[in-house]
């Protein structure tokens, strides 16, 4: 069975199952979430641990297989854990996870817990998949996303008998703690446990948040193309020169920002022509959060500025390749700021 992640405490006092499957990517909530599991596990009897790590299409999965079957010379009950960091098991792999779901069904001398990368669509319609979900626990783990993150960190901080001020300026206050840690949950982690230390329990200011937490943000190229399609002009300016800062190459964040440049135009072309939107965003592959956005920013997107845009994104293509165009930075990533706060300009919402 699929089972929230925010559920697992409450499903955890409830009893354990024999099976648990942990999938996603992101370090921390995995870790934490798997480590539920095991003080769960211990306080029920199960104080022997074996790991098996599947590394590579060569490993030895009789080895797991005996140890998910045999009882412990040790103690009365044992965790197997397995870990696949490539989420392919493969062939031989696939088959002996089946093997083990099924022997995990009434089995309370071991617990089996499996952990995932984040997976994909067709790994999810696999056999062994399947299998899992039916004789066990699933849990999706997904990342924190960057609208959720601020009430995450006041989450965290009420763990430790801490909070922001009330109002607005708590609120400021959370939106920068956020924007100084995007993109890195472990290090925001480290850093609401380190204001634990500095103060005591109770209110934080402003001015105690802004001395204590470091700029630990990492950014991710198509994260950019969120701050853009949502006109988050100051978020889109502190992601790219965070990525320039990390040594991303330029070349690739221009591929993502003309890509959704190239995609609008494709779409707004399509109506142009009859279709309905929703009909053209499928014929263009475009789905989830991206969908979206594209169905906020294309009505006021003209044919003529688009055209324009498609122009300028054309124009730094060569700058990023070492060409020089006239009236533009020769500093490809100059040319890039341009280039995305033109569109991000053009997809602000107007207040």
């Amino acid at each position: 069975m699929q089972l929230a992640l925010p559920q697992l405490q409450a499903h955890l006092q409830k009893g354990l199952r024999s099976l648990y499957t942990l999938y996603g990517d992101e370090p921390l909530l995995v870790q934490e979430a798997a480590d539920a599991v095991r003080q769960a596990a211990r306080t029920q009897g199960y104080t022997e641990r074996s790991m098996h790590t599947v590394a590579g299409a060569h490993f030895d999965w009789s080895a797991v297989l005996a140890a998910g079957g045999s009882m412990s010379l040790f103690a009365e009950r044992q965790i197997l854990e397995i870990r696949i960091p490539s989420g392919k098991p493969g062939k031989d792999g696939g088959a002996m996870l089946t093997q083990l779901a099924q022997m995990a069904q009434g089995n309370d001398s071991t617990l089996t817990l499996l952990l995932l990368p984040r997976l994909d669509a067709a790994t999810k319609k696999s056999a062994w998949f399947g299998a899992l979900e039916n004789s066990g626990v699933m849990i999706q783990i997904d990342p924190i996303e960057r609208q959720a993150l601020p009430q995450w960190i006041a989450q965290r901080l009420q763990r430790q008998s801490q909070s922001v001020e009330p109002g607005q300026a708590g609120q400021q206050c959370l939106q920068f703690f956020a924007d100084r840690v995007e993109g890195n949950l472990l290090a925001a982690h480290q850093e609401i446990e380190k204001l634990g230390l500095l103060y005591p329990p109770g209110p934080l200011s402003q001015a105690q948040v802004e001395s204590a937490v470091l700029n630990v943000a990492r950014y991710d190229v198509f994260k950019l193309s969120e701050a853009v399609l949502s006109g988050q002009i100051a978020r889109v300016q502190r992601m790219l020169d965070g990525l320039q800062a990390e040594g991303e190459s330029a070349v690739l964040v221009h591929y993502a920002l003309a890509e959704d440049v190239r995609a609008l135009k494709r779409v707004k072309d399509a109506m142009a022509q009859g279709r309905p939107l929703p009909m053209a965003l499928r014929e263009q592959r475009i789905w989830g959060l991206r969908e979206k956005l594209f169905e906020r920013v294309l009505p006021q997107l003209s044919q003529t500025r688009l055209a324009q845009l498609l122009q300028s994104a054309h124009q730094v293509d060569g700058i990023v390749k070492g060409l020089k165009v006239a009236d533009w930075p020769t500093d490809p990533w100059q040319a890039l700021h341009r280039l995305a706060l033109r569109l991000a300009r053009s997809a602000k919402i107007p207040a």
